[in-house]
């Protein structure tokens, strides 16, 4: 959707769908860096932009894509409605930037598929309390489109982007890094959650919760991509099928903070009312009273994040606040992980062969993270590459 010129190619894409014998329901975003400008506008008028109003600019990048879509498959001789996210039955929570869907209520969709009509969602975006538009967070119409593939009884979702599925690294990275035909939903959401940008972790959550088959494809081709679904243990399987690298990280941490009952609650509460997500946490023992308490953020909430940590030392009585935007993290995701020991041995062994310090390590049942300076980032994916031999099918 990044110009008039691949809007068309969409249209003929979807009307080849309709010609097939299919009712259609496409989810679109917004046009190339359109999302991009409009934030950059907000922040020229603004460094405290208000959420809710961001939610109100942000959603107008989706129904432009939305309304020029319906137009061009007018323009094919086939008839076409655009939706709003709310018009499409999409219902969150209050969480301005950050939604949640609650619910979808698909009537005014399913009528518009018995007129005849192809149906195009806006996507990203949907209607909280008080009728309020509410945006999903970055990758939204990923969630947009599952939610809609649910409750329209859909068994598979068709995500098409600019990559054509998911691969064992970042292809612009590691030269030989292999494209996945299937990826279970466990491991989706893990290289989803520590940086993979394919697709959005909550999408993948709620495709699983509702058995929705997604499959990733290009927008520009109609080969096959990666099928996201359901795929049971196998006890030879490799330990790791992904590296993920996110270089959005920043480290804060709140020094000598007083070792007592509540104080993490009071640090973690204070972020999360403010809606900024925090992932890796450490909390480590200076001395017998007091503790440093480190954690990260995305970089781009780490201002407003200082300022609610060093309101909260203050209160607390800790020792000072710092910061390090230079950082990044390095995953490797795999369920293998779980009947094959030493995985752990391996990854910390490869990178200290490459002369890369750990900073901070955070681990699940299938995933190990390690916070690194941002500047070994690309050398660390390709090291991990290279130590569980991805590159081999």
């Amino acid at each position: 959707m990044a110009d008039i010129a691949r809007i068309r190619h969409v249209a003929a894409r979807l009307v080849r769908a309709k010609d097939e014998g299919h009712d259609v329901v496409a989810v679109v975003s917004a046009m190339g860096d359109v999302t991009d400008e409009l934030l950059e506008m907000a922040r020229q008028l603004t460094d405290r932009p208000s959420r809710r109003e961001l939610d109100m600019l942000l959603a107008t990048g989706e129904q432009v894509s939305s309304a020029l879509l319906a137009l061009a498959i007018n323009s094919l001789g086939y008839r076409a409605v655009a939706l709003t996210g709310g018009q499409g039955g999409i219902i969150t929570d209050g969480g301005f930037t950050r939604a949640r869907i609650l619910k979808v209520d698909p009537a005014r969709i399913r009528e518009e598929m018995a007129r005849g009509n192809i149906v195009v969602v806006a996507g990203f975006q949907g209607v909280g309390p008080g009728n309020d538009i509410t945006t999903l967070g970055r990758g939204g119409s990923d969630a947009t489109a599952v939610a809609l593939a649910a409750a329209l009884g859909a068994p598979v979702c068709d995500i098409c982007t600019d990559v054509d599925g998911v691969y064992t690294a970042d292809p612009r990275v590691v030269r030989n890094a292999r494209k996945l035909p299937v990826i279970s939903y466990e491991e989706m959401m893990e290289l989803a959650y520590v940086g993979a940008r394919v697709l959005q972790a909550r999408a993948v959550e709620m495709a699983s919760q509702q058995r929705v088959v997604i499959h990733l494809r290009s927008s520009f081709s109609d080969g096959p991509g990666t099928l996201v679904k359901e795929v049971p243990a196998v006890e030879n399987a490799k330990p790791v099928v992904g590296v993920v690298h996110d270089p959005d990280v920043a480290r804060v941490t709140l020094l000598s903070v007083p070792d007592r009952p509540g104080v993490a609650h009071r640090i973690f509460y204070a972020l999360a009312e403010a809606g900024i997500n925090v992932d890796m946490i450490v909390q480590s023992t200076r001395h017998e009273a007091s503790t440093d308490v480190l954690f990260t953020v995305s970089r781009a909430d780490l201002m407003q994040a200082m300022e609610i940590v060093q309101a909260v030392g203050r209160e607390l009585g800790a020792g000072g606040c710092v910061f390090d935007a230079g950082v990044g993290k390095v995953s490797i995701v795999g369920s293998g992980m779980a009947t094959h020991p030493g995985v752990a041995a391996r990854m910390f062994g490869a990178l200290a062969r490459n002369g890369i310090n750990i900073q901070v390590i955070s681990t699940s049942e299938i995933r190990i993270s390690c916070l690194i300076d941002a500047a070994d980032l690309e050398r660390a994916v390709t090291a991990l590459h290279d130590e569980f031999e991805l590159g081999l099918g």
